[in-house]
């Protein structure tokens, strides 16, 4: 069973979690997911499945698309309302103030990852550091707010629809925000939209997997991996050609230079492929391997 499996993620589960369910009801070692959730966290959950799993370079580096609920006036250790309080205050705060301040978070710009996340430095994960009361110096990170909206608000909670590269943390988001509110600020929900052309809306529960599993119809609720791919041109190879290309051998090819889907003239994807110098290479192959 290969493809690309959405899930919406109900909150209390992590993503490891998730895995280790898929795997049992799919009877598919090969399973892996494409951008970690949060317990506290809800939605989109790319999951990869079988030789699709080769795809996990090219999904991670995805956009991604969030709603997200912040409350100003509470900083936690976590920068979600799941942790530790460190500070709590009144705050009366504004749509219009709220706005002002949201202009100095969208493009690029440098982030700090959270103490509680799973970025690894000196081969030890920052939250099992964290949870034992220890803080080591983080260096900031390059990320690109691609839009940062407010849409609302929901009592004492401000609502944001945020688009972001891979690698941005929306709980530290929140929090930043909060530093220059000069109130504080933590991140109470959290919901993955998107991410690439993948939607929430198009992603299935874990109940819903189960059931398709138990019917023996869960193989069809699967994507195929050249989805992953939708956006480079598609080229057919002749027969000799694909034989090539499953020895890992070069095709001499004309085209315009760059990346592109490659299939087999039964219309089986290959690879992707780059086309450079009247040739084209492998990139990363994804046919089935006997």
């Amino acid at each position: 069973m290969t493809g690309i499996l959405l899930v919406d993620k109900e909150q209390g589960w992590t993503s490891s979690d998730v895995v280790a369910r898929l795997r049992g009801l799919l009877h598919e070692r090969r399973i892996g997911h494409a951008g970690t959730l949060d317990p506290l966290a809800t939605g989109l959950l790319v999951v990869m499945v079988g030789r699709a799993a080769r795809a996990s370079d090219y999904l991670m580096r995805h956009p991604k698309q969030y709603r997200a609920y912040f409350k100003p006036g509470i900083v936690t250790d976590t920068q979600d309302i799941t942790g530790r309080v460190l500070s709590r205050k009144s705050v009366s705060l504004s749509e219009r103030e709220l706005e002002e301040v949201l202009v100095q978070f969208r493009g690029e710009q440098m982030q700090i990852p959270p103490m509680y996340s799973a970025i690894k430095m000196r081969g030890r994960k920052l939250y099992d550091i964290a949870r034992r009361g220890g803080e080591v110096e983080r260096a900031p990170r390059a990320v690109t707010v691609f839009s940062l909206t407010l849409a609302g608000r929901d009592g004492e909670e401000f609502i944001l629809d945020v688009s972001c590269s891979a690698g941005t943390y929306i709980r530290t988001l929140c929090h930043d925000i909060g530093q220059v509110l000069g109130c504080g600020a933590c991140m109470t929900r959290l919901q993955r939209i998107a991410s690439g052309a993948y939607r929430v809306d198009d992603a299935h529960s874990i109940e819903e997997i189960a059931a398709a599993a138990s019917a023996g119809t869960a193989a069809g609720l699967l994507l195929p991996v050249d989805s992953v791919f939708a956006g480079l041109e598609k080229v057919t190879v002749g027969t000799q050609e694909a034989v090539r290309i499953r020895c890992g051998g070069t095709v001499p090819w004309v085209g315009e230079s760059g990346r592109v889907r490659v299939y087999a003239p039964s219309g089986e994807f290959l690879m992707v492929g780059r086309l450079e110098d009247g040739l084209l290479k492998t990139e990363k192959s994804f046919f089935e391997v006997p």
